[in-house]
């Protein structure tokens, strides 16, 4: 399972620890959208700007992988 983490409201004004913890989220701008593992480290920092995010759980879906067309099978032999 993974996170989805969206920036709804700005970090300005906000003490700096609260700036350091969505850049290290991966946030750098409002409604900017990221996923991320859930993991109790990641869980904890959302819980720290929770008042900043809105979270969203996210099942992971397993999807086949992209089959070769014989145009790039033929490219990639040479």
């Amino acid at each position: 399972m993974s996170l989805k983490i969206t920036q709804v409201r700005s970090i300005i004004k906000r003490p700096e620890t609260q700036k350091r913890v969505m850049r290290a989220l991966g946030l750098r701008r409002m409604h900017q959208t990221v996923e991320q593992p859930d993991t109790p480290t990641i869980r904890g920092m959302v819980a720290k700007v929770s008042h900043l995010v809105a979270l969203e759980e996210v099942a992971e879906v397993k999807t086949a992988p992209a089959k070769k067309t014989a145009k790039k099978a033929a490219e990639a032999e040479g």
